[in-house]
């Protein structure tokens, strides 16, 4: 595939290079995740656009590795560790970590979002048209049941339907299950799960069963396009490693630009790593989906965190999402 450059301009580096510091790191460790949501890490890595860029504002010989870990929980483990210095990490994950931390030398922000999509409860039953339908005979399967993202926007859709003490009404019928297992069982229509909170690319095989339809899409219960990962730092990176930040976060903002002006190959690109068998024509139109917002400016996020406040899941109220991003990072109409 043939590389394609774009120009400096649309980059959120200032307009004069910086030159790094001889204190900087020698190596920069970024999480390898395979899967639609981390696409535009997977450009930057198939791209080679870290090194690009630090090249650009001088250093040239960072090395960049892509370390693969066993799930959310070994690579938050690594984060904290300093094992690696970036990860993508969901909302809910990152606020919690915030609030253990806030305040101290060791406090986790995100350097920043990773993009903006939609999580669709989709579901077999047919006698189930919104979340007030379900009963205690369906189940409904969430990455982790009570804690991830599409749990929290289940617990608040409940809450906006039947009020506030009742948002873990719908728990009781969620289970723990990875999205493949779980589209795999809901298509069939064989699996004691019939319904599912899925996301990208997951829900698209699930929707063109004719016997899954959507019960409830996450967009409408936040008001609008809502931030889903954030490119999150190991505690303490940025002290002397400001340029290395701000290398990864220009090679972002251009792999965006990249799968934004060339969906078809961002789509190869993700087939080709992710090794997925959808054919490319299939799913180009899903990389070029809008619903599919690829950004590093989070949307919604105080959403989130503002409801896990409020029902007791964090200690401590932010004031804004400037508190979970970077400093010299918190660029953009956020939210």
């Amino acid at each position: 595939m043939r590389r394609r450059q774009f120009g400096l301009g649309m980059l959120a580096a200032p307009a004069i290079v910086r030159r790094a510091s001889a204190a900087e790191a020698s190596v920069v460790r970024i999480v390898r995740q395979y899967g639609l949501p981390t696409l535009p890490l997977m450009v930057m890595e198939h791209e080679k656009l870290v090194e690009k860029h630090a090249a650009r504002l001088g250093l040239p010989s960072l090395k960049v590795e892509w370390p693969i870990l066993g799930g959310p929980g070994a690579m938050i483990d690594g984060l904290l560790a300093g094992e690696v210095d970036f990860g993508v990490v969901g909302t809910p994950g990152l606020a919690t970590l915030w609030d253990k931390t806030v305040g101290t030398a060791r406090e986790v922000r995100a350097l920043s979002a990773v993009q903006l999509q939609p999580f669709m409860l989709v579901t077999n039953n047919p006698a189930v048209k919104t979340i007030a339908d379900f009963t205690d005979r369906d189940r409904i399967a969430l990455p982790t049941a009570k804690i991830s993202a599409q749990a929290i926007v289940l617990q608040m859709a409940a809450a906006k339907l039947w009020g506030q003490d009742q948002f873990e009404r719908l728990d009781p019928l969620t289970v723990t299950l990875p999205h493949p297992e779980a589209t795999a069982g809901v298509i069939s229509g064989k699996s004691p799960i019939d319904s599912h909170c899925a996301v990208s690319p997951f829900y698209y095989c699930e929707l063109a069963s004719p016997n899954v339809h959507l019960v409830l899409k996450s967009n409408d219960t936040l008001g609008g396009p809502h931030i889903n990962g954030l490119l999150s730092a190991a505690p303490g990176f940025r002290t002397g490693n400001q340029t290395i930040a701000r290398i990864v976060y220009d090679a972002q903002q251009e792999a965006n630009a990249f799968i934004q002006a060339h969906a078809r190959d961002a789509a190869a690109i993700y087939i080709e790593m992710a090794k997925d068998t959808h054919p490319l024509n299939e799913f180009v139109p899903i990389v070029a989906d809008p619903d599919n917002v690829w950004t590093t400016v989070p949307k919604k996020l105080m959403d989130f965190v503002g409801f896990m406040y409020a029902v007791g899941r964090l200690k401590h109220k932010a004031e804004s999402w400037k508190d979970f991003i970077l400093p010299g990072f918190q660029e953009g109409d956020g939210g």
